[in-house]
C-alpha cells in the first residue's frame, strides 16, 4: 500500500509543472512541537511554553497517536499525571503531582470538565470519569493549585479540560459534508473499536456533527500471560453537536452539544479500581451524560467585550446488582448511585493597551447545584450519604504584559459553599463554608530563547458530602464502626512554582525546533483530609480525619524536538510527599517516571515510525501494599497518513506495546499493567463539496488499483 501510494503521489507531483511539494513549504513555516500548542484554559490564549504554569496540551494527533482503548491511556506521555486505578474502563481516576488516590474523595481535589461542564463522581471501588477517547479532539492538563482561581476552590492537584469534536474539524475547505469511518483492533485481548462520524454544514453559519462509537474487550493479560479478571467491558458512546455562527464576521458562536457514554457489564469484578477477590462479581450498568449550551462573543471591534457563557448539565448514574459476595450488606445489595450537576458560568474580558503594554482583565461568576443519590434494596447506604452541594463563586484574573517580555498575572476567587445532607441522616446538619483562592504568576523573557517564570497560589478545599456524613457499622476492619466526620476542617494548600523555558529554532537544520520547560513545585498542605486508618480498636472512629501538616514537592521536565525528518519528546516527573507529623511517605505519591519518544519521518511517503519508552523507578508505597519494583516498557509504532492522491483521507496506524511482555505494576494502580499487545487502526474520511455530490472518484480509483 505504501509503495502504491508513493507512486500515486509522485504522479500527482509531476503533473503540477514547476511546483515542488517536498520540503520547501515545511522548512519555510518551520516545525512545531507539543510545547508550541496553544493553551486555552489558563487565561489568554498562548502557547504552552509561554504560559507561567505547568500545562500540557494534547491535540487530536496526540490522542490518535496513542491508539487508546481507555481514557487513561492518552496521558502516558504527560509529566506529573498518573492514572489511578486500573486498565478497567470503569476504574480510572486521576492523580496529579501526588494528589489523588483510590480510597478517599480525592476527585474533588482535581477538577475535570467536558466543554466547560464540571464532571464529578465518587463511589467505593469505582472510578471517577467515564468516557471514550473518540469523543475528544483536545485535552488540557493544568497542574497545580493556581488553576483554582479560574475553575473553583480546592483544585489542589489541578484541572483536566476535555474538548469534544466539532463539525469543522472534519470538513475541509470547500466541503459541505464529510463522513469518517474508523476501526481499531487490540490483540490484548481481542479489543475492537467501530466509530462513525458525520459532519454537515447547512451554510457558512450552521453546522452539525454526529458521532457514534462501540468498543469492547475481553479480560486483558498482564505481562507473562496472567489474566486480569473482571477487566472485560463493552461500551457505547456518542456525541451530537450543533454550532451556529452569526453577527459581524460571524464571530459570535452558539453551541449546543449532548454527549453520552454507557457500559453494561455482567459478572464483572465488584472492585473496578483493582483486584479484590473477596468482593466477588456484580452486574453493573453505567450511564454518563453531558449537555452543554455555550455562547461566545469575542467582539473584535470592542475592547470592553469578550463574553463567554456556559450552561451545562452533567448526569452519571450507576446501577449494580446480582452480587456474588456472600456478605449481607448494603454494599452488595441491588442499588443505584448517581450524581447530577447543574452549572452556569459567565465571564468577560476587558482589554486596554498602551504604547509598551497590554492589559486583559477577566471577571466572572460560576454556580453549580449537585445532587448526590444512593438507594439500595436494604435501605440507605450510610457509607454513601445522599445530599446536595451548592456552590457560587466570583473571580478575577488580570494579565499585564510589558514590552512583550514581562507578564504578570494576579488573580483571586471566593467560593460560597452549602452542603445539605438528605433528610433521615441522624445527627447531620447543613454546613456553610467560604473558600478563598488568590494567586500571583509572572514570566520574564530574557530573550527570544530563554524565559523564567514562577507563581504563588493559595486555595482552600471544603470537605465533601461523602467526607462529612459517611458512616459505617462495625465490621472486621473497624470493630467499633465509623461515625460521621462532622468536625472536619477545610483543607488548605500554599504552593510555590518556579522554572525556566528554552526555545530554539533552526538548530541542526533549517526549520527544526526545540523546546524545553522545567518546573519545580512545593505544596504545603494543612488539615489534609484522609480516611481514618484501620486501628483494629473496639471503639468507634470518624470515617475521615485531618492530617495536620503534609508537604509535596518535586520537579517536572517536558521537552520536544521536531524537524523535517525526525522528532523526539521527553517527559520526566519526580514527586516526593510526606506526612510531617509522622515522617511517613504519603501513599498517593507516584514513582519517578520518564517517558521518551524517538521517531523518524519520511515526508515523501507521509510515513512516521518510532519508539516509545516508559521508565519508572522503584518505590515502597502506593495504592496497595508495596514495595513496587521499577520497570521499563518499550513500544514501537508506525503512522501512515497520505495527504495527496487517490489515498488522501486515509489513516493507518500500527504499534506493538510492551514489546518484551514485561510484567509490571504502577504503584498507584490496583492491577498489573497490560502485557504485549498489537494495535491496528484504520480510518478513512470521505467528503463532498458545495455541489452535494460525494467525492467517490478517489474511492473508485483506490478500488481499481488494489482490487
Amino acid at each position: 500500500m505504501a509503495a502504491g501510494a508513493a507512486y500515486a503521489q509522485q504522479a500527482d507531483r509531476t503533473e503540477v509543472a514547476g511546483e515542488d511539494r517536498n520540503d520547501d513549504a515545511d522548512q519555510a513555516s518551520g516545525n512545531s512541537t507539543l510545547l508550541d500548542r496553544v493553551v486555552i484554559g489558563a487565561g489568554l490564549e498562548k502557547v504552552a511554553i509561554d504560559t507561567p504554569q505547568a500545562v500540557t496540551v494534547l491535540d487530536q494527533e496526540a490522542i490518535d497517536a496513542e491508539q487508546p482503548m481507555t481514557i487513561g491511556e492518552i496521558f502516558r506521555q504527560v509529566p506529573g499525571v498518573t492514572v489511578v486505578g486500573s486498565d478497567r474502563v470503569a476504574g480510572q481516576s486521576f492523580n496529579i503531582r501526588g494528589i489523588g488516590d483510590l480510597t478517599s474523595a480525592d476527585e474533588s481535589k482535581i477538577i475535570v470538565s467536558v466543554d466547560g461542564a464540571v464532571k464529578f463522581y465518587e463511589q467505593y471501588r469505582v472510578g471517577s470519569f467515564f468516557s471514550d477517547p473518540e469523543l475528544y479532539k483536545r485535552v488540557e492538563v493544568l497542574r497545580g493549585p493556581a488553576s483554582s482561581t479560574l475553575y473553583g476552590a480546592g483544585a489542589i492537584g489541578g484541572v483536566v479540560n476535555f474538548t469534544t469534536k466539532d463539525a469543522s474539524d472534519l470538513l475541509a475547505d470547500g466541503q459541505t459534508g464529510a463522513v469518517r469511518l474508523k476501526t481499531m483492533y487490540d490483540s490484548n485481548k481481542a479489543g475492537v473499536l467501530a466509530s462513525l462520524t458525520a459532519a454537515y454544514a447547512f451554510s457558512e453559519q450552521t453546522e452539525v456533527l454526529l458521532n457514534g462509537n462501540f468498543r469492547r474487550s475481553n479480560d486483558y493479560d498482564a505481562g507473562g500471560g496472567i489474566e486480569v479478571s473482571g477487566s472485560a467491558f463493552k461500551s457505547f458512546s456518542g456525541l451530537a453537536k450543533v454550532t451556529h455562527r452569526f453577527g459581524v464576521n460571524n464571530e459570535q458562536v452558539l453551541r449546543l452539544s449532548y454527549e453520552r457514554w454507557q457500559s453494561n457489564d455482567n459478572d464483572t469484578d465488584y472492585s473496578q479500581t483493582g483486584t479484590f477477590p473477596v468482593f466477588g462479581t456484580i452486574d453493573r450498568d453505567i450511564t454518563d451524560q453531558t449537555a452543554v449550551l455555550s455562547y461566545e462573543n469575542p467582539a473584535s471591534d470592542n475592547p470592553w467585550l469578550d463574553l463567554k457563557i456556559n450552561l451545562s448539565v452533567s448526569d452519571t448514574q450507576v446501577w449494580q446488582g446480582n452480587a456474588s459476595a456472600p456478605i449481607l450488606s448494603p454494599l452488595f445489595a441491588d442499588s443505584d448511585y448517581g450524581y447530577r450537576t447543574y452549572a452556569a458560568r459567565v465571564e468577560n474580558t476587558f482589554e486596554w493597551t498602551g504604547e509598551s503594554y497590554t492589559n486583559h482583565l477577566t471577571v466572572g461568576a460560576q454556580g453549580s447545584y449537585q445532587e448526590r443519590t444512593a438507594t439500595t434494596t436494604m435501605g440507605p447506604a450510610s457509607f454513601h450519604p445522599e445530599g446536595t452541594d451548592t456552590k457560587f463563586g466570583v473571580f478575577f484574573q488580570n494579565e499585564f504584559t510589558w514590552n512583550d517580555r514581562l507578564t504578570i498575572i494576579p488573580g483571586a476567587r471566593v467560593d460560597f459553599i452549602t452542603l445539605d445532607p438528605a433528610n433521615g441522616i441522624v445527627g447531620a446538619s447543613t454546613r456553610n463554608e467560604t473558600a478563598f483562592s488568590p494567586k500571583l504568576a509572572a514570566m520574564y523573557k530574557l530573550n527570544e530563547t530563554f524565559s523564567l517564570f514562577g507563581s504563588v497560589a493559595h486555595t482552600e478545599r471544603v470537605p465533601t458530602l461523602d467526607e462529612l456524613f459517611s458512616s459505617n457499622a462495625p465490621n472486621g476492619d473497624y470493630p467499633g464502626g465509623r461515625t460521621m466526620s462532622l468536625g472536619l476542617q477545610k483543607e488548605t494548600s500554599n504552593a510555590v512554582e518556579a522554572g525556566f523555558a528554552i526555545s530554539g529554532y533552526d538548530l541542526v537544520r533549517d526549520g527544526d525546533s526545540l523546546q524545553l520547560k522545567t518546573t519545580a513545585f512545593f505544596n504545603d498542605l494543612r488539615d489534609m483530609i484522609v480516611p481514618n486508618p484501620n486501628t483494629g480498636l473496639p471503639t468507634p472512629v470518624t470515617y475521615y480525619q485531618n492530617v495536620t501538616h503534609a508537604q509535596i514537592y518535586g520537579v517536572e521536565v517536558e521537552a520536544a524536538y521536531d524537524a523535517d525528518y525526525a522528532f523526539a519528546s521527553l517527559a520526566y516527573s519526580h514527586v516526593h510527599g510526606e506526612d510531617k507529623s509522622t515522617g511517613a511517605t504519603l501513599n498517593t505519591i507516584p514513582a519517578d517516571t520518564l517517558a521518551m519518544t524517538l521517531g523518524a519521518k519520511i515526508p515523501q511517503y507521509d510515513l512516521a515510525v518510532g519508539w516509545r519508552g516508559l521508565f519508572a523507578g522503584s518505590i515502597s508505597t502506593g495504592a496497595t501494599p508495596g514495595p513496587f519494583a521499577g520497570y521499563a516498557v518499550h513500544d514501537l509504532f508506525a503512522d501512515w497518513k497520505p495527504d495527496e492522491g487517490t489515498l488522501a483521507g486515509l489513516e493507518f496506524r500500527a504499534s506493538v506495546e510492551n514489546l518484551f511482555d514485561k510484567r509490571y505494576q504502577n504503584n498507584l494502580a490496583g492491577d498489573d499493567g497490560k502485557g504485549r499487545t498489537f494495535k491496528l487502526t484504520l480510518a478513512k474520511t470521505i467528503g463532498w463539496g458545495t455541489s452535494g455530490s460525494l467525492q467517490w472518484d478517489d474511492a473508485l480509483n483506490w478500488r481499481r488499483r488494489w482490487c
